[in-house]
């Protein structure tokens, strides 16, 4: 639920962009700042309450010390975030993030296989199944990945189940290669 609530906050912010224009920015500047809010967005629930104390804690930046209660970026993770908002809008388009977000959001496998049931969705599977999680992941969190991996074992499917100590949150699929391809390994060995 996490995960609607989130991409409906990031079209909101895309939504009501002045450079919007209804979708029809192309000829002009485009909604540039809706789709950085989106994306710095979307950036946080990537990351860890762990993984950004680490990484930032409540550190200022060098040009920040001395003020106190602006609200230009004094804190290192506003000048992460605000760089990873400008760098997406130079490579994305906000029509592709208005679209994938939406079909993210409608996609449902118990609804549209199994008459709402996700164990009779599971029942079309053929595959031998490998879920990783990683338990400080928020935005697909632990459980929900136990909810598919119990769903693959009613019926009756061959599942393999981890989840992954780490502090990097969703992002620990692309940080943690050592123990997912070890998992990985042993998994297609078998």
């Amino acid at each position: 639920m996490q995960g609607l609530a989130f991409n409906a906050v990031g079209r909101y912010c895309i939504l009501h962009d002045p450079n919007f224009a209804g979708g029809d920015y192309y000829d002009g500047e485009g909604p540039g700042a809706g789709l950085a809010g989106a994306r710095m967005l979307a950036h946080i629930t990537y990351l860890s309450d762990e993984g950004m104390h680490e990484k930032f804690g409540r550190r200022l930046q060098d040009d920040a010390n001395g003020r106190q209660g602006g609200f230009g970026i004094e804190f290192a993770v506003e000048s992460y975030l605000d760089y990873q908002g400008r760098a997406f809008v130079e490579r994305f388009d906000a029509n592709s993030y208005l679209y994938i977000t939406r079909a993210m959001d409608y996609y449902d496998a118990a609804a549209a296989w199994g008459g709402g049931s996700l164990t009779e969705a599971c029942r079309r599977i053929r595959a031998k199944m490998l879920i990783v999680s990683f338990d400080s992941d928020w935005l697909y969190p632990p459980e929900v990945c136990k909810e598919l991996a119990l769903a693959l074992t009613q019926a009756n499917r061959p599942v393999t189940y981890a989840n992954v100590p780490s502090h990097y949150g969703h992002d620990s699929f692309l940080v943690e290669t050592e123990k997912v391809g070890r998992l990985l390994r042993g998994f297609l060995a078998r």
